[in-house]
């Protein structure tokens, strides 16, 4: 198999399963379909249907591959870890009924946490027990996606959570064990955070499972960042911008998948606000041009 790529709900403005704003599940499917793409992510976890049948029936129509899924919950509250186990366990056993092979977790964002994305040196850091139980409870979620459901877990950092900069990313990844916990690399959300995501690979590509490929529009993070801009708020603001338009360097990361010998999908996510007068579709077809003018197929 070579490097395919695949969209996510993200993309048409999902981001949890009960907003009222979310386009119908169909539309997005059917979108991503017709903008060339032919592997799609769940999305959280109720907003396709549960029932595999029903979804089963819609891929098939649509000729799509589901890829994966995303826990984006919050593991840094330890009241939230029943919800947690929720999510991993009903994201699990949806892949499975479709075949999907990757499970992503992502800390959901924190209060604490909100005001300094983007601002590694101002960022609240937890305590070695509060950091300790964070991290067990991230590698538990990643055994049940491993050894219960046979799936290969990546943890995935993102603005505004507690997993977010690069040091806490590399100090999880020397903690948990390679072979429950590989890296959904994110290389939008390393270059919000502040860092370099073309360096990060070159450092950690064995360990790289899967990707998403987000773009940063270099004003729009200076300016969020100044601001102390809510992550949502931001994306309103257009930060995740088209791929090939922003900060990111895709030839590069794409010579360094190909040196890899880097197999399977990659993902385009454009977190984009749902009720702004925009065109997804048109940025998915976007989006994907692009990548193929710098040689993705």
């Amino acid at each position: 198999m070579s490097i395919r790529i695949g969209n996510a709900p993200c993309s048409w403005g999902v981001e949890f399963p009960d907003d009222p704003r979310n386009p119908a599940w169909k539309t997005v499917l059917k979108e991503c379909a017709d903008a060339g793409y032919k592997g799609i992510e769940l999305g959280p976890v109720g907003f396709m249907p549960e029932d595999p049948a029903v979804l089963g029936e819609a891929l098939a129509e649509h000729d799509m591959e589901l890829i994966g899924g995303v826990v984006f919950r919050a593991f840094h509250d330890p009241e939230a870890w029943e919800n947690v186990l929720d999510g991993t366990h009903r994201t699990c056993k949806a892949l499975v009924a479709h075949g999907a092979k990757h499970l992503v977790l992502i800390d959901s964002i924190s209060p604490r946490r909100a005001p300094t994305a983007g601002r590694v040196n101002e960022a609240e850091q937890m305590d070695k027990a509060e950091w300790t139980a964070y991290r067990d409870r991230i590698a538990e979620a990643a055994r049940i996606g491993t050894e219960e459901y046979g799936l290969t877990v990546g943890i995935h950092a993102h603005a505004a959570g507690f997993m977010d900069f690069e040091p806490e990313l590399e100090r999880l990844l020397n903690e948990v064990d390679e072979k429950i916990l590989k890296i959904c690399f994110d290389t939008g959300h390393h270059s919000y955070a502040g860092f370099d995501p073309v360096a990060f690979m070159k450092r950690h590509i064995d360990r790289i499972s899967y990707m998403h490929f987000k773009d940063i529009d270099p004003k729009v993070k200076a300016d969020v960042i100044e601001n102390r801009t809510g992550f949502y708020d931001a994306c309103g603001q257009g930060i995740f911008c088209n791929l090939g338009d922003g900060d990111v360097d895709f030839p590069a990361v794409r010579q360094l998948l190909l040196d890899k010998g880097f197999e399977g999908w990659c993902t385009v996510e454009q977190d984009c606000d749902p009720t702004l007068d925009v065109s997804p579709i048109t940025d998915a077809i976007a989006n994907r041009q692009y990548l193929e003018s710098i040689g993705f197929k």
